[in-house]
């Protein structure tokens, strides 16, 4: 079953609402406009429920089949937001919002979703419910977490949720997946070593806090080379290292560290939180200083269930002819909020050869929305047959 004759029919309007989004990018929960685009096609659609405000501009869109009895609700989610990047495509439809890019394709996502949505409220050729979720502040904010919290599903009633990532460098249309811990936890630290400040002459007089702070960035790397197990997953990095002084000739009364910490494993995510602590502890006693620690925990590893998998990759299959095994990445997804509260997938559908995201000169690739769209479709169709 490849790609629905109705999507191809549909690209050239999808791709009008997805460069339409482009050109209008919002940050975080500021998901105003979209969501308020978002609603009004939904609405223009047909849906059967239409409720906005959930995780505070957070969309969901109810579509009924045409039998309902299996008692079945499936959740399909897409993001909205956008990441504070200059634009720098030279698109026609680039960004009319400084500062603000659609740089992770989450325009073409939802753009996908509501294709999909107009094709399901057409034909309604399901017996259950689908639930579609558009999501703010997946970049850093939380939006799916918020979503939850806002008990979306137990309202819903939603039994199992699928979402979809586009994927540079990977065929366009064509899927990739993989079952247990796909992305990963993505937690951020904050250190300061505090000592005594004092003349760069006269280093004895002093507690040096760079020193402090240098030992710990080497010290920090052992985490994983010496305290993991080697076959785990985990990065540790240092990403900012800010003294209190930027003179030449004095030795800074503090340091201010910050960093990633990305793991695979609740047991993982513990043991960094553990080991920095106690490293730079160490670190500050040795020199006469003091270290302060704070572990900021984001979001949690997105992991895939078995089952749902399995039937995705199946569905991606019947879609494009193929669907292989994804890599793990360490890159993080708030969809990991919604897996932990409802069994599910998630799924890369091919960019093809583009700037990887989060760059500037990133574009999602529209010839990927047939495919997009039509995985979406079969989700609904193939996990609420009807007969």
């Amino acid at each position: 079953m490849p790609v629905k004759n109705r999507f191809a029919e549909l690209q050239d309007e999808i791709t009008l609402w997805r460069r339409d989004l482009h050109e209008h990018p919002e940050i975080l929960f500021e998901t105003h406009r979209t969501a308020q685009v978002v609603a009004e096609k939904l609405k223009e659609f047909g849906c059967d429920e239409i409720v906005t405000g959930i995780g505070r501009t957070g969309v969901v869109g109810v579509i009924k089949g045409r039998e309902t009895g299996s008692g079945k609700v499936i959740g399909l989610r897409a993001d909205m937001d956008a990441l504070p990047i200059l634009e720098a495509t030279g698109l026609d439809y680039a960004s009319k919002t400084p500062g603000a890019m659609h740089a992770c394709g989450h325009d073409g996502h939802t753009a996908m979703l509501l294709g999909a949505a107009k094709y399901l409220s057409e034909t309604r050729n399901f017996d259950g419910t689908v639930v579609v979720i558009f999501q703010p502040a997946e970049e850093g904010g939380g939006g799916g977490r918020e979503m939850c919290e806002d008990g979306m599903m137990e309202r819903w009633n939603i039994q199992e949720v699928y979402g979809m990532h586009n994927w540079p460098g990977h065929a366009v249309g064509e899927f990739a997946i993989r079952p247990g811990a796909f992305f990963a936890a993505t937690d951020q630290f904050d250190i300061v070593f505090e000592g005594r400040g004092g003349h760069a002459a006269k280093p004895h007089e002093t507690v040096d806090s760079t020193v402090m702070a240098s030992q710990a960035v080497l010290a920090l790397q052992t985490i994983a080379s010496r305290n993991a197990d080697p076959v785990d997953q985990i990065v540790v990095s240092v990403t900012s290292f800010e003294t209190s002084s930027n003179a030449y000739n004095v030795i800074p009364q503090s340091v201010h560290l910050k960093g990633t910490v990305r793991t695979m494993s609740a047991e993982m995510r513990s043991l960094a939180e553990e080991r920095i602590q106690a490293i730079c502890d160490g670190i500050a006693a040795t020199f006469g200083g003091t270290a302060d620690v704070t572990y900021h925990k984001g979001y949690p590893v997105m992991v895939n269930s078995e089952e749902q998998t399995e039937f995705a990759a199946d569905v991606a299959k019947s879609v494009s002819g193929q669907c292989e095994e994804a890599p793990l990445v360490m890159g993080g997804e708030d969809f990991a909020f919604m897996l932990e509260e409802r069994p599910g997938a998630y799924i890369l559908v091919g960019n093809g050869d583009t700037a990887m995201v989060h760059h500037p000169e990133y574009n999602f690739n529209d010839e990927a929305i047939p495919a997009g769209c039509s995985w979406w479709a079969e989700i609904a169709e193939q996990r609420m047959p009807i007969g």
